[in-house]
C-alpha cells in the first residue's frame, strides 16, 4: 500500500502480539518503522525481525525502550525521538494488557495497572505526539481498543472499563481533531493469538472461557493486515474479523430494541449450564 510509504510510524507494543505483526508488515511496505517497549530482550529480537522484512536499506528501523505507564519517561524519550526523527505521520497504540476475573476478586490495583497501561499509556504518547500533527497540519492516530471496548463481557471488568475509555477517547478525539487534517481510526480486535491472550488464559473464570470458545482466535498477522488495509482507506472503525463484525452488527440492531441485555443473558446462562457439565464450577468453589 502506497499509504505508509517512506512515511515514520511508531508503534507501541511493537516487541509482540499486534504490534510486532503491524511492524513486519509495515516494514514490508517500505515504512519507516519504530517501536517502543520495555523489555530490552523482546525489543532485541524484534528488530531484528522487522529488519528482516524492510525492503530497502534506506528504511530507519528503531526502537525506544520505555514504560507507556511511566510518563516522564515518555515525555523525556519522545521528545529525544522527535528532536532526532520528527514528529511520526503514524502512531498506533498497541501497547496493551489483559486481566480477567469476577469483580469481587480483583483487587482494585488491577483496575488502576488496567488504566495505566491500555489507557493512561495511551494518552501519555498522544500528548507528546499530537501537538505536532496539529502544527503540521497531518498524521494519522490508531487506537487499539477491543470488542469488550464497545460492550461489557463477562469476566473482564477491569479490562473492558479501561478499553471503553480508549473508545471513548479516540472517538472525542475524531472530532477535535479534523478540523487539522488528522486522521484517527479505533481498532476492535477480536480475541487473538498473542502472547498476552495466553498469559490471561490461567485466569479466566470458567464463565469466561465458556463464552470466549465460541468466538474462534484470531492470528495476529491476519488481524494486523486488516488494521493496516481499513486504515489506508480512512476507515474510523476498523473490525477485523467476520465474527466481530456480525457480534457488532447484532448488538446494534438488538439495542434498538433494548434487548442486547436479554440477549447477553442468555449467552451468560449457556455457558453457565456448560461450565456446570464440565464441573468448572464446582471446582471453582472448592478453591
Amino acid at each position: 500500500m502506497e499509504y505508509y510509504k517512506n512515511k515514520l510510524i511508531l508503534i507501541t507494543g511493537g516487541s509482540s502480539g499486534i504490534g510486532l505483526s503491524l511492524a513486519k508488515q509495515l516494514a514490508e511496505q517500505e515504512a519507516n518503522v519504530w517501536i517502543l517497549a520495555r523489555r530490552p530482550e523482546q525489543l532485541a529480537v524484534a528488530i531484528k525481525e522487522i529488519e528482516a522484512c524492510r525492503k530497502n536499506p534506506n528504511q530507519k528501523i528503531g526502537f525506544i525502550e520505555a514504560d507507556v505507564t511511566n510518563e516522564q519517561e515518555i515525555n523525556t524519550k519522545l521528545t529525544k525521538f522527535i528532536d532526532q526523527n520528527g514528529v511520526p505521520d503514524i502512531l498506533i497504540n498497541s501497547a496493551g494488557a489483559t486481566r480477567p476475573g469476577l469483580f469481587e476478586e480483583l483487587g482494585s490495583d488491577i483496575f488502576r495497572f488496567m488504566m495505566e497501561v491500555n489507557y493512561f499509556g495511551s494518552v501519555y504518547t498522544m500528548k507528546q505526539i499530537v501537538p505536532g500533527m496539529i502544527a503540521r497540519h497531518s498524521g494519522h492516530l490508531i487506537n487499539i481498543s477491543s470488542a469488550a471496548g464497545y460492550k461489557g463481557v463477562y469476566g473482564y471488568t477491569a479490562y473492558s472499563g479501561s478499553k471503553f475509555a480508549i473508545f471513548g477517547l479516540t472517538d472525542t478525539l475524531r472530532s477535535e481533531l479534523k478540523e487539522y487534517g488528522i486522521r484517527v481510526s479505533v481498532v476492535m480486535p477480536p480475541d487473538t493469538n498473542t502472547p498476552q491472550h495466553a498469559g490471561e488464559l490461567p485466569y479466566q473464570p470458567p464463565l469466561t472461557k465458556a463464552l470466549n470458545e465460541n468466538g474462534g482466535l484470531a492470528q495476529p498477522d491476519d488481524v494486523a493486515r486488516q488494521i493496516l488495509s481499513s486504515a489506508a482507506k480512512g476507515k474510523y472503525l476498523i473490525i477485523c474479523n467476520f465474527q466481530t463484525k456480525l457480534l457488532y452488527n447484532i448488538i446494534n440492531i438488538l439495542s434498538v430494541f433494548n434487548l442486547w441485555n436479554p440477549f447477553m443473558d442468555m449467552l451468560v446462562e449457556q455457558a453457565r449450564r456448560k461450565a456446570q457439565k464440565r464441573g468448572e464450577l464446582q471446582l471453582e468453589a472448592k478453591k
